[in-house]
């Protein structure tokens, strides 16, 4: 399984921290780039996803906004085909 997962977050957003919490119950591992800390990756963001809000979380290279565990699976098991 050969996948990359980014989870951009931000300290006070606590569904954020749901989406960490589902990924690492999955056992899958992810790299969590924190927009508070990095504006250049939170301009990146912006400027890839038109929103303001977090989390955002970009599994092979699909983008989703929130915590939607359904989206997240099916771009899951898209890289395990």
């Amino acid at each position: 399984m050969n996948q990359t997962t980014i989870v951009y977050t931000s300290a006070l957003c606590p569904v954020c921290g749901m989406v960490k919490s589902f990924l690492d119950t999955l056992e899958i591992p992810y790299q969590e780039v924190n927009v508070d800390m990095n504006p250049v990756a939170m301009l990146q963001l912006i400027t890839k996803t038109r929103r303001l809000s977090v989390p955002q979380t970009k599994i092979n290279g699909k983008l989703i906004s929130g915590f939607n565990p359904e989206k997240m699976m099916q771009a899951l098991n898209g890289s395990l085909l």
